[in-house]
């Protein structure tokens, strides 16, 4: 092989291995199959354009879409502008000096689109709108899952021949993190009438797939774990700034306040920002979330295990959280008290994964950090002797995940360790030994 021939395979190496990087980026393990899917539907033709319906559905299994709700934008293919909409509103008209009679609703080129507030008047209401742009994940509420809104589009195709798709979409939910793929069209969404005797169809259907990446929402984690457990006085900590510290974290500039302090308690303190910045309680992790898993109690059949939530950030509620963790014993949960429980199957067989929230008006609201800011739950799950010990932190999750996000770990030498002289091991010592001298008994007799 000549030089050249080593630098061209060498440059399609490193050409496939960002392409992979890329890829990867936005890939959940434990969510292969989770994405947000835009679908627009031409539903009739204007004298200068369509009406639309578009629909954003959540495929996400743990990972919702919180307050302050989501934006969608695009960029016009033409000079499109948008008459009028119905279940949501553009943030900005842009200039419409142009227009000498009617003036639309929005002029820009690149327009931006939120959801309405509830208890808007009935006549600017559609069907699965106005939730301030919350949206639920699939996995926990199915019939939440769905956000609508109808656009009069203007200065645009009036055919399928005609019309120009929109491009370079982006979604924020409610900050970056999300990456939306070209419109693609599909086939035209079929509709029934409420009676179920009769079909209609879409005139044209386009849809546009948007993928999360933790990696893009921050350089810095949003959660982290810590451990305990019955058999070990070690509490395990999360780890020293697991979430960033100084002006690079979460606290960002205006840094953190103590818990005791005065400043906790003043007026306007709890106000979120427009910026969606934290304003967290002093801890040597500076995470907003922590979730706690602590092994309680052990019992002859079953092991009980206990999880705590706080929440150390004083501008946020968590409304329908979520808490995902990834444990080899998931697939022996027996009860669950005070959240509920789902067992999620990303590999099809292998039950090792579970979704954990609140219960509706109970603890799905978990409040900003003070004396109220944590929900806890404990788990019974049955021993199988095939697999379950205590040593080597077995009884600890693999993975923990909070809406969607995957916290930070401690590193796996810091674990609780089983002491020598556990009452597993006496208990086997004591065996051994009685098993030894009747050995020894019979070997002196024969």
């Amino acid at each position: 092989m000549g030089l050249r021939d080593s630098s061209v395979l060498l440059a399609a190496l490193s050409l496939a291995l960002a392409y992979c990087s890329v890829s990867v980026v936005a890939y959940d393990p434990l969510d292969p199959r989770g994405n947000i899917t835009i679908k627009w539907d031409v539903i009739s033709w204007t004298p200068d354009g369509y009406v639309a319906m578009v629909t954003m559905s959540n495929y996400q299994m743990y990972r919702h879409i919180m307050s302050p709700g989501w934006t969608v934008g695009w960029s016009w293919a033409k000079k499109e502008v948008i008459w009028s909409i119905v279940g949501a509103q553009a943030t900005e008209q842009g200039d419409c000096s142009k227009f000498k009679g009617g003036i639309p609703h929005c002029c820009k080129r690149t327009p931006a689109v939120v959801d309405l507030l509830p208890g808007v008047p009935y006549n600017q209401q559609i069907a699965n709108c106005c939730k301030a742009g919350v949206v639920s994940a699939y996995g926990q509420d199915q019939a939440g899952s769905v956000s609508a809104f109808q656009v009069s589009v203007g200065l645009a195709g009036t055919t399928n021949k005609t019309v120009k798709l929109p491009k370079n979409f982006t979604l924020m939910g409610p900050g970056p993190g999300y990456t939306c793929g070209p419109a693609t069209v599909v086939p035209s969404t079929v509709y029934w009438t409420p009676d179920h005797r009769r079909r209609t169809q879409a005139l044209m259907t386009w849809t546009v797939t948007c993928t999360y990446s933790q990696q893009l929402a921050s350089k810095y984690p949003s959660c982290c774990v810590s451990f305990s457990s019955f058999y070990n006085d070690t509490i395990v900590p999360c780890a020293k700034c697991a979430c960033g510290c100084g002006h690079g974290g979460h606290a960002g500039p205006g840094g953190c306040i103590e818990g005791d302090s005065k400043r906790a308690l003043s007026p306007g303190v709890n106000t979120p920002r427009k910026d969606g910045q934290a304003l967290l309680q002093c801890t040597p992790h500076m995470c907003p979330v922590r979730v706690h898993w602590h092994v309680k109690l052990n019992y002859k059949d079953y092991w009980r295990a206990k999880i705590a939530i706080t929440n150390f950030n004083y501008r946020m509620n968590y409304t329908q959280w979520t808490l995902v963790a990834q444990h080899p014993n998931l697939d022996n949960v027996t009860e669950v008290f005070s959240f509920q429980y789902k067992p999620l199957l990303p590999y099809g067989s292998i039950n090792d994964t579970g979704m954990f929230y609140g219960l509706k008006f109970y603890n799905d609201f978990l409040m900003e950090a003070g004396p109220f800011g944590n929900v806890q739950s404990e788990v019974l799950m049955r021993k199988d002797a095939r697999t379950f010990t205590f040593s080597q932190g077995w009884a600890f999750p693999r993975k923990i995940y909070f809406n969607g996000d995957e916290c930070k770990m401690p590193p796996p030498d810091s674990y609780p360790y089983l002491p020598n002289a556990a009452p597993v091991a006496a208990s086997q010592l004591v065996v051994s030994a009685a098993a030894s001298a009747f050995l020894l008994a019979l070997l002196l007799v024969a």
